[in-house]
């Protein structure tokens, strides 16, 4: 009688553990540049895939903004206006191939995706962890540019996310950050050469705010051409590397130095990846984080 009692109890107790894991949220942290906000061309996808990505994206909610008032809403391209540049209207960037990536791997499982990226901007000055006006006007391009304090708008972001899950009981846990940046600071030897050092510190930063000191970082290698700078590319690239093999809880998703993209396709400015590129960025960030949980 009391084998089958102890057996009663430990299947409750197993029953109810897996009740609390598929209630527990999983938050991934996403950060970076253009590349990270995304000009993938959604309705280039196939019908097959953007028939996959219906079915999971009721379970993705993805928060863009550290507005309060702007509530995490499911996962969705980025609607906005042809331009010269991109001539279409849905942009998406690698959170939809990293959702599909995770959401079909744990059929039962909500995600909470919070997400900062804006374009051309350096590690050295608007995402430093230890930001200074001075560094962001030395390395940053324009005016508004010069006054972002991304790290720290990304974190108080994250801070407002959690805290609402916390005032209604839900539980959480944040499985890991992938981090898409770096093109910026190709520019100038000033900011390449400060590469590993100010990735490991974003790193640290991350992981000590929110008390997760094994916290998975994934992060695509950049590769643009040559430009102001011509050093600047490879110094970054290896950069990223050297932070990778340090961390065991860190991968790089490599990417090929130069033209042609066919690792990655970019669209016609060599810079921004395309749908076909967004989709395989995503999904090779996904496959990691799964791999490092």
């Amino acid at each position: 009688m009391m084998k089958k009692n102890v057996f009663v109890v430990a299947s409750l107790f197993l029953l109810l553990t897996k009740i609390h894991a598929q209630d527990t949220i999983h938050v991934v942290l996403l950060a970076g540049q253009s590349n990270m906000a995304g000009h993938g061309d959604y309705d280039q996808l196939d019908e097959k895939t953007k028939k996959r990505f219906e079915t999971i994206k009721g379970r993705v909610v993805l928060s863009v903004s550290e507005n309060p008032k702007i509530k995490a809403q499911p996962i969705a391209p980025k609607n906005g206006k042809p331009s010269e540049k991109y001539n279409f209207t849905k942009h998406f960037g690698p959170e939809i191939f990293i959702a599909l990536t995770l959401a079909e791997a744990h059929p039962t499982q909500k995600y909470l995706f919070i997400k900062k990226a804006v374009g051309g901007t350096s590690l050295y000055g608007a995402w430093s962890a230890d930001y200074s006006k001075e560094k962001a006007v030395f390395s940053e391009r324009g005016k508004e540019r010069q006054t972002m304090q991304l790290y720290a708008a990304h974190q108080n972001q994250i801070h407002q996310e959690l805290k609402k899950l916390d005032d209604k009981g839900i539980p959480y846990k944040i499985i890991g950050m992938a981090w898409m940046q770096g093109e910026a600071d190709t520019n100038k030897p000033e900011t390449a050469n400060a590469y590993q050092e100010n990735l490991e510190l974003l790193i640290q930063g991350y992981r000590k705010e929110f008390k997760t000191l094994d916290m998975p970082f994934v992060f695509g290698q950049v590769n643009p051409l040559p430009r102001k700078f011509k050093e600047g590319p490879m110094l970054v690239r290896k950069a990223m590397e050297k932070v990778a093999q340090n961390d065991s809880r860190c991968e790089l998703v490599k990417t090929k130095p130069k033209d042609p993209w066919l690792d990655y396709p970019k669209h016609s400015d060599n810079l921004h990846y395309n749908h076909i590129g967004q989709e395989r960025l995503g999904t090779d960030l996904g496959e990691v984080l799964l791999r490092l949980q």
